[in-house]
Formats: C-alpha cells, sequence, structure tokens
C-alpha cells in the first residue's frame, strides 16, 4: 500500500529532524570525548612536570644534606687529630731537647777525655758535674699504640637499602581524586563553591580549597576546614576563576590529589551602600555601615540593584542602638525618597522587635528580635509589582527572614542604617550593619 505524498514528506520531515538531532547528540559526544582526552592530556603533562620538578628538588636537598653531613663527619676527624696529636708534639719537643742536650754532652765529653796537660783533670771535673745534673738515666715515657686514637669510618651500608625502600614508596600516581567540585553558585562580589567525597573508601578529615584568576598561574589556598562549602570573596564580577579542592585523611599529614579545576564566574556586581549619605559613615569596602552623630534620618540604600528572586540577602547586625518603631531592616522594589522607614508600599522589613511589614501592614507572624549579634536573612521566592485585584499595590512571596549567627559586638549605642533589594532597604537600630552575600 503506498504512502500519500503529504505523509511521505511528513515522515522525510520528522526523519531529517531526527537525523539532525542524531547528529547533533553525536557532536555533543565528540565534544565530550575531546574534553575527556583533553583532561587526560594536560593533567598527564601537568603530573609529569610535577613529578621532574618534586624529585629534581629532592635530588638537590639530599646532594645538600650529604654534603653537609661529610663536612660535619671531616669536621670531627679534625677535632681528634687536632686534640690527640698535641700531647704526642709535646712529648717530641721534650725528647728532640734531651738529644740535643745529649749530643752536647758526649761532644764535651770527649774533648775532655783525650785532652792532656794540666787543665785536664779540670775539664774532668766540670764534665762529671755537668753530667750529673743532666739525669741521664730519666726518659720521657712514650704512648704505645695501643694506647694511641686510631681512627676509623664506620659507614653503614644498610643506609642504601632504607632510603632505597623509602624511594621506591615515594609518591604516588592517582587517576581519580578523593573529592570534587560539585558545585559554584555566583554571589553579588562572591562565589560559593561546594564539593563532596566521590570516594567512600576515604575519610576526609579537613578540606582545602583554592582559587585563581584564569590569568594567573599561581592557585591560592583560601579555605581549610572540615566544611564541604565555603563562600569565595572578592570575586571580581565577569572575570573567570578557577577552583580546585583536595582533601586530608583521617589521621594523615599529606594532601590528596587535587579535583579536576572548575571554571566559575559572578555576574553580580558587590554589594555596597550608597555613599555621601549624611546620617551614615561607610567602610572602606562601603558594605559596613555605622550610623553616626548626625540628626539626618531616612532609609539607607544600596547603591545598584544587586539583590534578586532565587537568592539569598544577609544582614549582619554588630550592635543595637536605642530601639526605634519605625527601625527596620528589609528589601524594597525601588528607591523612594522621603520615607524615614521600608514600612511602606512595595517592600518588605522586619523591625527590631520581629514584627513583619509586607507593603506596609504588619503581618501576624511575629519573629525573635533584632539583637545585637543578630544575622537577618531574606529568601524571596516570588516578587509581582504593580496593582493587584485588591489594590494593595503588589504580592510579596516572602519565606521566613530569619535571625542567627553571632558577631561581635560594637560599644556604640547608635541607631543605624539598612539596606536593600533591587537593593533597597533600611536599618535603624542595629548600630553597625554589614551586608553578607
Amino acid at each position: 500500500m503506498e504512502l500519500e505524498p503529504e505523509r511521505l514528506l511528513q515522515e522525510a520531515r520528522e526523519n531529517v529532524e531526527a537525523a539532525q538531532s542524531y547528529r547533533r547528540e553525536l557532536g555533543q559526544r565528540l565534544q565530550g570525548l575531546q574534553e575527556a582526552r583533553r583532561q587526560i592530556k594536560e593533567s598527564a603533562s601537568q603530573t609529569r612536570d610535577v613529578l621532574k620538578q618534586h624529585f629534581n628538588d629532592l635530588k638537590g636537598t639530599l646532594g645538600k644534606l650529604l654534603d653537609e653531613r661529610l663536612v660535619t663527619l671531616l669536621q670531627e676527624v679534625d677535632t681528634i687529630e687536632q686534640e690527640t696529636i698535641k700531647p704526642l708534639d709535646d712529648c717530641q719537643k721534650l725528647i728532640e731537647h734531651g738529644v740535643h742536650a745529649a749530643e752536647d754532652l758526649v761532644q764535651e765529653g770527649e774533648v775532655a777525655i783525650l785532652g792532656g796537660g794540666g787543665e785536664q783533670n779540670e775539664k774532668l771535673w766540670n764534665f762529671t758535674k755537668k753530667a750529673s745534673h743532666i739525669q741521664l738515666d730519666s726518659l720521657p715515657e712514650v704512648p704505645l699504640l695501643v694506647d694511641v686514637p686510631c681512627l676509623s669510618a664506620q659507614l653503614d651500608d644498610s643506609i642504601l637499602n632504607i632510603v632505597k625502600d623509602h624511594i621506591f614508596k615515594h609518591g604516588t600516581v592517582a587517576s581519580r581524586p578523593p573529592v570534587q567540585i560539585e558545585e559554584l553558585i555566583e554571589k553579588p562580589g562572591g562565589i560559593i563553591v561546594r564539593w563532596c567525597k566521590v570516594d567512600d573508601d576515604f575519610i576526609a578529615q579537613d578540606y582545602r580549597l583554592q582559587f585563581r584568576k584564569c590569568t594567573s598561574n599561581h592557585f591560592e589556598d583560601v579555605y581549610v576546614g572540615s566544611e564541604t562549602e565555603f563562600i569565595v570573596l572578592h570575586i571580581d564580577p565577569n572575570v573567570d576563576y578557577q577552583f580546585r579542592v583536595c582533601a586530608r585523611g583521617d589521621g594523615r599529614q599529606e594532601w590528596s590529589p587535587w579535583s579536576v579545576p572548575q571554571m566559575g564566574h559572578s555576574t553580580l556586581v558587590p554589594h555596597e551602600w550608597t555613599a555621601g549619605f549624611e546620617g551614615y559613615s561607610l567602610s572602606s569596602r562601603r558594605n559596613i555601615a555605622l550610623r553616626n552623630d548626625s540628626e539626618s534620618s531616612g532609609v539607607l540604600y544600596s547603591s545598584a540593584p544587586t539583590y534578586f528572586c532565587g537568592q539569598t540577602l544577609t544582614f549582619r547586625v554588630e550592635t543595637v542602638g536605642q530601639p526605634d518603631r519605625r527601625d527596620s531592616i528589609g528589601v524594597c522594589a525601588e528607591k523612594q525618597n522621603g520615607y524615614d522607614s521600608l514600612q511602606r508600599d512595595q517592600a518588605v522589613c522586619i523591625s527590631t522587635n520581629g514584627a513583619v511589614f509586607v507593603n506596609g501592614k504588619e503581618m501576624t507572624n511575629q519573629l525573635p528580635a533584632v539583637t545585637s549579634g543578630s544575622t537577618v536573612t531574606f529568601d524571596v521566592e516570588a516578587v509581582t509589582l504593580g496593582s493587584t485585584n485588591n489594590n494593595e499595590g503588589g504580592n510579596f512571596k516572602l519565606r521566613d527572614p530569619r535571625p542567627c549567627k553571632t558577631l561581635g559586638e560594637d560599644n556604640r549605642n547608635r541607631p543605624a542604617g539598612g539596606q536593600s533589594c533591587n537593593r533597597r532597604s533600611h536599618v535603624p537600630s542595629p548600630s553597625s550593619v554589614e551586608y553578607a552575600p
């Protein structure tokens, strides 16, 4: 039975689409194979370089250690030689002096004996008197060879076997690190790095996280500890960074091989409070606001909209001054001048006594009061701005802003200022407020 032309055409189109999809899938798999091949080749090349450099350094270090040991042993030989030769030198000087004295005495005696005449008796008398004073029967004691040091070197060839065993066991080549990075999450001015074990038999005691700009050749330590995630701060926006992590086994000193480096970047600019607001003093990075002695009051906003739905916004409150019913911390849709609090339309905030305000209305849920050392976190799941059917001006779906964590306390009891979503908000009673990505 022959198919209709339209149906044949439809099937042909479907087959073409299927073939195109199949080709794309095969292309992606080829790309995956190329990446896998590149990872093997590059990691093998890097491993060769590391091994060559390490063993060259090791040879240099061992050579220096052997040279230092040789110098020490030679110095010991010199010291023993000098200390034991000195008594022999003194004895030799004494004997040589006696030999010279005996030779002189022999010559004088021979002259006295061979001489004639009336002076012979006097010469013999003087010679005999002189000989009696020399003590010809007194000889210095010379040490026996068994009593004299005989230096030698004791060299144990077993050190070669010991060193050989250690060398043959030194270093390993691992094809699969026991820990890998599983997620990179961008934050304003930072990146959250999360990792996990991929070797169930490996018991980790500590982890070590490093990062570097892709333009740099040097990795820097950024975290060492037992946690499996860390937020790396001071990240420049729209700049690629590489991250890698390793682990140290329980009770061991050496670190495991590095994980496969992962590339990450953040498109979110770091948070900064708006500068030049008369009532607040800012830190050098403008992420900490401290209420000053100025009589001015109002809402302190962030300088740019760096917070969006699906992200977590956290305020750290370091110290709290005298509370005011308008004092609050929160997020809002846009900057609105003329308000002295975020307890207004198109804003969600928590007052210092724990009351929650949405669009200027106090909600029934009550949170713990904001005190010194509190951390207030906002998780906004959805935001709908503009008029709604009940004419309330906006609808914010808020998931628990919650105080937690403890920080150091500041002794200044002055009200302070706040922050924003898109990032606009207000904080008064906390005397020092810091935004945390």
